[in-house]
């Protein structure tokens, strides 16, 4: 009875693919969290509807029929600040996860995720973490340990982070390397300094794209 009392989250669906539409909203469907409130297929109904539908989560495309994705979140981002975007795309390169994240994008994920992670990433994205693919987490730390350029990050900093990219909280990354909350966020801060960056979703791009060479 308490779960039936849980507020679903509201969901907008952008993909340029019509059986990928049907396909999400059916599976998505079926967890009884997540309610599929609409759909768009195109940059600009993308963000008409998140105007008019006011969902809690965009779950987006980067390549749409009439435009970037990229272009889509920064327009969400700018006029619709509260709603948070989740990427869900096939594409896999660095560039991309920059731009994503640096247009705003709460999450990145790839197309070959199952659909129970997916479900679970959308319920940490509407709860305010940030999330990015298992598959780019990895890529991420081995470039990260080959890479000679940018600012050095030292072992547990690395570590930190890579728990930060799985859209860790702060207790969460405390816990798992038991260490105290106050030192996740001193770590944190240092890694910021770094970076060079002010958000979360920003270092976790940054981290992302580390490149050797």
């Amino acid at each position: 009875m308490v779960e039936s009392e849980v507020k679903p989250i509201r969901l907008l669906i952008v993909d340029d693919q019509p059986i990928v539409l049907a396909g999400l909203r059916t599976l998505l469907g079926l967890s009884g969290r997540i309610q599929v409130i609409g759909e768009a297929e195109t940059v600009a109904v993308a963000i008409e509807e998140t105007g008019r539908l006011a969902p809690d989560v965009v779950l987006l495309d980067l390549r749409l029929s009439d435009g970037s994705g990229v272009e889509a979140c920064r327009e969400i981002r700018r006029h619709y600040p509260a709603v948070r975007v989740l990427v869900l795309t096939s594409c896999m390169d660095d560039e991309a996860v920059l731009a994503a994240m640096m247009g705003g994008a709460h999450g990145y994920l790839l197309k070959s995720v199952r659909i129970d992670d997916l479900s679970r990433a959308i319920e940490k994205v509407a709860a305010g973490e940030t999330v990015l693919d298992p598959a780019l987490t990895q890529t991420a730390l081995t470039r990260t340990k080959s890479s000679p350029a940018g600012p050095a990050l030292s072992a547990q900093e690395g570590r930190i982070m890579a728990l930060l990219a799985e859209g860790r909280t702060n207790k969460e990354i405390a816990a798992s390397l038991d260490l105290s909350e106050k030192t996740v966020k001193n770590y944190l801060s240092n890694i910021f300094h770094k970076l060079n960056v002010t958000r979360r979703s920003q270092a976790v791009a940054l981290f992302a794209r580390r490149l050797p060479g």
